[in-house]
């Protein structure tokens, strides 16, 4: 990547946004009817999927079974077409491990699991293209997913990536950004309380920019909240037209 200027000297990206602009989103909930919930989404050239099932009664061993909540299992996958890259990941290679566990350390912060006892929640996520901030789409994809499982949640869970490049905070990284290093973090966040479910930072970064760089994923994942929440609303009152109410 070198020679590529990821930030103009009148503050614009490669892709023509401002530092803490996001990448267009848009959202479906309700794209499989044989899953208890689902949802697919856009961020920029970032494409996810997710589907739920569950609450239901613990596959396998009952040993796993929680007394005093719900189990929440979460497997992620990429598309082998998904990059640029033609190599075969085979399943739960260390990657998809490793994001599994991210997710499921997010929702475990976000669902009422308390209120479903010795069951099990399944979230099953796949990136179909990606283009830069692939946590971030998956837990943006899962979120409407379990709202639309009518999985109860403590708050809406949002996620958003950003990296610092020439002093400068940027929010909702895109692959070209990614790609060429520099610190870069994840946050997942609860917007209503300002609580963070997930934090996760890859590279060295000066304890003087962090607040700036953490802000700008911060303030990202609350504009992420206010469009999901307009997905949300659309979605049921499309669902209300189709009852009849």
């Amino acid at each position: 990547m070198a020679g590529l200027e990821l930030l103009s000297d009148q503050g614009y990206r490669v892709d023509g946004r401002r530092a803490g602009e996001l990448r267009k989103i848009q959202a479906r909930m309700g794209v499989f009817a044989q899953a208890d919930g689902s949802a697919y989404i856009e961020q920029g050239n970032t494409k996810a999927l997710a589907v739920v099932y569950g609450p239901h009664e613990i596959r396998g061993s009952r040993a796993r079974a929680l007394p005093d909540r719900a189990l929440v299992n979460c497997q992620y996958s990429s598309a082998t077409f998904s990059t640029g890259e033609r190599k075969r990941r085979p399943h739960g290679d260390r990657k998809s491990c490793e994001m599994g566990l991210q997710l499921r350390q997010t929702f475990e912060a976000a669902i009422l699991t308390q209120l479903h006892p010795r069951s099990q929640i399944d979230i099953y996520v796949q990136v179909l293209q990606a283009d830069g901030g692939t946590y971030a789409a998956c837990v943006n994809a899962a979120t409407l997913a379990v709202l639309d499982a009518g999985i109860p949640m403590r708050d809406f869970v949002c996620a958003c990536s950003a990296g610092f490049v020439d002093g400068t905070a940027l929010a909702d990284l895109s692959h070209v950004e990614e790609a060429a290093g520099g610190p870069q973090l994840a946050l997942a966040l609860l917007p209503a309380a300002g609580q963070i479910a997930l934090l996760e930072m890859d590279a060295r970064l000066h304890e003087d920019h962090l607040e700036r760089v953490l802000e700008a994923a911060a303030q990202a994942a609350r504009d992420v909240h206010t469009l999901l929440d307009r997905v949300v609303r659309q979605h049921v009152r499309e669902a209300s037209i189709l009852l009849g109410d």
